[in-house]
């Protein structure tokens, strides 16, 4: 049985003649940038997630890069974020001429080391980025008590509906940061993002930067940037916004499918299973497990016809365009090791339970075979 690692064509399904609608309701309009059907999305977006303001934007890497503009932060500046994730929670930092400064990783939920947020913090920190890694929310109370004053920006790009201590994602730093990729929790049908915050005067910024700085009909106060998300694309998220919720718990449910069949397994004892840490309401954006012989199993799991991905197989401070920064290999040993050993398994929330199973048998014949052959 072929399983993909994702399979957008079953969630399209049952809403495809709504999106069509929305989507002629965009084109009968012809109204295609901002717009009342961007402004209703941000509305709708923002009750969702229970913040003040959500400003569309153009991907989840510019809901970043303009939450670190609308703080002024460029060059001399620093800012303190973990060295496991994906390449733009850096890369936005480096694109304004500000130095990102890594952490490693805690070994449970692959977000922040908070102690180690506290001894990177300087005088030219700027601001921290935690990332809500996979889906499972980073320890806010923590990463605020040792941050201070230092602004916390969000990282929820795989964590739409993850909370912390029940309070949503995205709205407990000055800023959150979105994205609407199409692997995501709350997907488009391309590239789009959302800023959150509770900040007025923040949010009055992020819209003026999104339209090039522009204060007014061609007349631009500050330089920004074309950040705007397009009316198609909220059309499209509109009609899905009411489902994520239940996707989600579809998402949950088979990550309690997986740990259950592994357990029966006896897997369990083999692999390093995803931990949904109490009070961080893990969404499984990502099924994330820890393996031995990764790779070679990632490969067997191919030749099965399961499709399985590494996020990430190298940390940042490896990267050739982070050589500057001045890290070698050692420096983040726990972001390093799980470089190593991480696979995401497919996961999304119309699996079927015959393909977990599939799934779970691919996994325990290649550790059995592997048994068998270092006898």
């Amino acid at each position: 049985m072929a399983v993909p690692l994702l399979d957008l064509k079953r969630q399209y399904g049952p809403l495809r003649e709504d999106i069509r609608a929305a989507m002629d309701r965009v084109c009968d309009a012809q109204s295609f940038i901002l717009g009342a059907e961007v402004e209703r999305f941000e509305r709708e977006a923002a009750e969702a997630l229970g913040v003040a303001h959500a400003v569309g934007v153009t991907s989840g890497t510019d809901a970043l890069l303009a939450a670190l503009m609308a703080l002024g932060i460029g060059p001399g500046d620093e800012v303190v974020l973990p060295v496991f994730t994906f390449f733009a929670t850096a890369g936005v930092v480096a694109r304004l001429g500000a130095r990102p400064v890594f952490v490693d990783i805690d070994p449970t939920d692959y977000c922040c080391d908070v102690g180690q947020v506290a001894d990177r913090l300087s005088a030219a920190t700027r601001a921290v980025i935690p990332v809500h890694l996979f889906g499972q929310a980073a320890d806010m109370a923590s990463l605020a008590e040792v941050a201070g004053n230092v602004p916390i920006i969000e990282d929820c790009a795989q964590a739409w509906g993850a909370a912390f201590d029940g309070q949503q994602v995205g709205g407990m730093g000055i800023m959150g940061a979105f994205s609407f990729f199409p692997s995501k929790n709350l997907g488009g049908f391309g590239d789009g993002g959302l800023v959150t915050t509770n900040d007025d005067a923040v949010a009055a910024r992020l819209r003026q930067l999104r339209m090039h700085g522009q204060s007014g009909t061609y007349e631009h106060a500050t330089v920004g940037g074309n950040f705007r998300l397009d009316a198609l694309q909220a059309a499209v998220l509109r009609v899905k916004l009411p489902h994520v919720e239940s996707w989600i718990e579809g998402r949950r449910a088979n990550a309690a499918r997986y740990a259950r069949l592994f357990a029966e397994a006896g897997l369990d004892q083999v692999i390093g299973l995803p931990e949904a840490v109490s009070g961080r309401g893990h969404t499984f954006n990502q099924y994330v497990i820890r393996a031995p012989r990764r790779d070679a199993l990632r490969s067997f799991l191919a030749e099965r016809g399961v499709i399985a991905a590494v996020y990430y197989p190298l940390p940042l401070h490896l990267q050739p365009c982070f050589s500057s920064v001045g890290h070698t290999e050692g420096d983040f040993p726990v972001a390093e090791r799980a470089s190593r050993e991480v696979l995401a398994l497919p996961v999304f929330p119309e699996l079927t339970s015959a393909e977990q199973e599939e799934v779970v048998g691919a996994i325990g014949d290649f550790y059995r075979h592997l048994s068998a052959s270092s006898i």
